[in-house]
């Protein structure tokens, strides 16, 4: 088998999803499984539709695509470029977004292709990413929307905690239902899709905070790493170990820890710093920093230290561990979110399913 790679463990990740959309629809709210984290990769998540999702969802038009052949509704995550709207209207049936020309372009493209695109519009509740912040703008923009063909006006949502760590409220997601019924109210539009925002948005679920009417979550972390992203927490029943990078040894040599002779910039021009513990046993495994951040993995070998690493090679110390390692072993890595994002986006790191 090809190394380095990460197993994905399919019937624990089905296990996940089973439990969090569950705990979701008896609220009435509806799961998009969001499949940017492992870039869009048909297998995982075809377990992500058996687990009861009724969307998928990505940040990019490739990895919709990918996921083509898969009979449910696609959402576009990322607010759309202009210079993609032909494929955002090809491979997402609808598409986040807050500006007005973008929605135009994608009107005119959509009857190009003698189809209805649906549109959520985004607002902006103080996290300062996307979306419309001021509140008469939002309803400037639904009047423009609703007198074009080829979109539809799908519904409201919002996104917390990814730039400014704005931590989803009642107080502040109930604006989203505020804005729904002004808008029944104004133009007798009833919006299919209330967003509520990420799996940093679950903890309201799960203390049943969450406003009444919010009926859709974008759920990425939370099913691949069992946690909700707000808080960090654990979510009951779920498990944490559904990826693990899989490594092999190149090296062993006893060394000391420090180098020796004047130190400059290493490869990605840092200043290394390091620690003197006398002449250790070192490890080089092939794996490095163009495929992983090294802040990202965690050794299942609790006695071993990553000491750092090159853009090809990881450097560990495993003078403590129990294991005698040998040249060929294979150690393996718990991934945190972002770990599981690059190993699964680098073509040098296979994906082995278990």
């Amino acid at each position: 088998m090809s190394y380095p790679r990460v197993e994905v463990d399919l019937n624990k990740l089905k296990h996940n999803v089973k439990t969090i959309v569950s705990r979701c629809n008896e609220k009435d709210i509806k799961v998009a499984g969001v499949t940017k984290g492992f870039c869009g990769d048909p297998k995982i998540a075809k377990v992500y539709v058996d687990g009861g999702v009724s969307f998928l969802a990505d940040s990019r038009v490739e990895n919709l695509k990918k996921l083509r052949n898969i009979d449910i509704p696609k959402i576009l995550l990322r607010l759309p470029m202009l210079s993609e709207v032909e494929y955002v209207v090809q491979y997402a049936d609808i598409s986040l977004n807050s500006e007005i020309e973008t929605i135009k372009a994608l009107s005119k493209q959509a009857l190009e292709f003698n189809k209805v695109h649906k549109i959520i519009l985004m607002v902006d509740l103080g996290d300062l990413r996307e979306g419309y912040f001021k509140e008469e703008e939002i309803y400037d923009a639904i009047e423009k929307i609703i007198k074009l063909e080829g979109v539809k006006l799908e519904g409201i949502g919002t996104n917390l905690t990814c730039h400014g760590g704005i931590i989803p409220r009642k107080d502040n997601t109930i604006r989203l239902i505020e804005i729904k019924q002004k808008v029944k109210e104004n133009y007798n539009i009833d919006l299919e899709i209330i967003s509520g925002g990420n799996s940093s948005s679950l903890h309201l679920v799960f203390n049943g905070e969450m406003p009444e009417g919010i009926n859709q979550l974008r759920l990425g972390e939370s099913l691949i790493l069992g946690r909700e992203t707000a808080f960090g927490g654990k979510i009951k029943d779920t498990f944490n170990d559904i990826f693990t990078l899989v490594v092999e040894a190149i090296e062993l040599k006893e060394k000391p820890s420090i180098p020796i002779g004047e130190i400059g910039m290493d490869a990605f021009g840092n200043k290394p710093i390091f620690v003197d513990r006398g002449i250790r046993k070192r490890m080089i495994s092939a794996i490095g920093k163009q495929d992983i951040d090294l802040e990202n993995i965690t050794p299942i070998d609790k006695d071993i230290i990553i000491i750092g690493g090159s853009s090809d090679h990881l450097i560990l110390d495993v003078t403590d561990s129990k294991i005698d390692y040998s040249v060929g072993d294979k150690i393996r890595f718990k991934l945190d979110y972002g770990g599981i994002l690059s190993t699964t986006t680098s073509e040098y790191v296979k994906t082995v399913y278990i």
